[in-house]
């Protein structure tokens, strides 16, 4: 295809009338399973029908292919060089949802050439046209790289643990997307937690502090209790919701799941998730 037909399609992609949820899954800090909770997820809401696309947009720290037994043969950075599309890369996940891979030591998407910067985010714009949800796995942290997806998405998830520091920088999070002028739903997934009451109390917390000093609505997404079961699968490389489904851990995710499956909102504007992104550096 010549480049200003590419150029052309584009355009026309960047205002379509959007019909594709979009979905961060971030976190403040790394090491709260943030990339398991978006890849679990994923493949629960290709499960009751949803066609789903799962990118890991850690341009740094990719890690999706590490936790399922999948065959990577080509990644982002192939797409970033112009020797594959985003086509080319998708990988089938169990149950139906795809992964775009990542790439582990690549330059921040702000650090790329315009060039480099628009061919990615044109080649990510096709999974729009093909996919009802698209979840996007970001870095962890309140850096560009995260916030630029996180406060693109139709919904923001921030996962946390119940301890204090992830909780602290949970909060960060919130407190960066809250002034940036965050439009869409903001909910907070706590993970890891020993029981339901841990969890409710870590949400209320937050939720508390973030109304009270922010004027922020945070809204509860739900919670992973902890469970012997999801470390057991991530050593033997497969999703926890597949390898057992009837565990803690899969019951509490399935019903984050059907919660967002009923709460299908999305950002006030038409303007395609990609565009928003690429708003960032105009």
């Amino acid at each position: 295809m010549r480049t200003d037909d590419q150029a052309s399609r584009l355009r026309q992609l960047m205002h379509e009338t959007r019909q594709t949820q979009t979905i961060a899954v971030t976190s403040g800090k790394g090491g709260v399973g943030k990339s398991n909770i978006a890849l679990n997820l994923s493949i629960l809401l290709s499960a009751s029908g949803r066609r789903v696309a799962l990118v890991d947009a850690d341009l740094a720290l990719a890690n999706l292919d590490v936790l399922v037994d999948v065959n990577v043969l080509a990644n982002l950075s192939h797409v970033i060089a112009g020797t594959r599309s985003v086509e080319d890369i998708i990988v089938d996940l169990p149950g139906g949802a795809q992964l775009v891979p990542g790439a582990s030591g690549l330059a921040k998407l702000a650090e790329l050439s315009e060039f480099q910067r628009a061919r990615l985010l044109n080649d990510l714009a096709s999974l729009e046209a093909d996919n009802d949800s698209i979840i996007i796995d970001t870095g962890a942290g309140i850096g560009p790289d995260v916030l630029q997806f996180a406060i693109s998405a139709d919904m923001t998830i921030v996962v946390t643990t119940p301890e204090p520091t992830a909780v602290t920088d949970a909060y960060a999070v919130v407190k960066v997307m809250h002034k940036k002028g965050y439009a869409g739903q903001l909910a907070l997934l706590v993970n890891r937690a020993t029981d339901r009451h841990e969890a409710r109390s870590t949400y209320q917390r937050l939720s508390s502090v973030a109304r009270k000093f922010l004027g922020a609505k945070v809204l509860d997404a739900g919670y992973v209790l902890e469970d012997p079961r999801v470390r057991q699968a991530v050593q033997a490389r497969k999703p926890f919701v597949t390898a057992s489904p009837r565990c803690l851990a899969s019951r509490c995710l399935a019903a984050v799941a059907n919660k967002i499956s009923r709460k299908s909102t999305f950002v006030e504007q038409k303007e395609n998730f990609f565009r928003r992104v690429a708003n960032w550096f105009a």
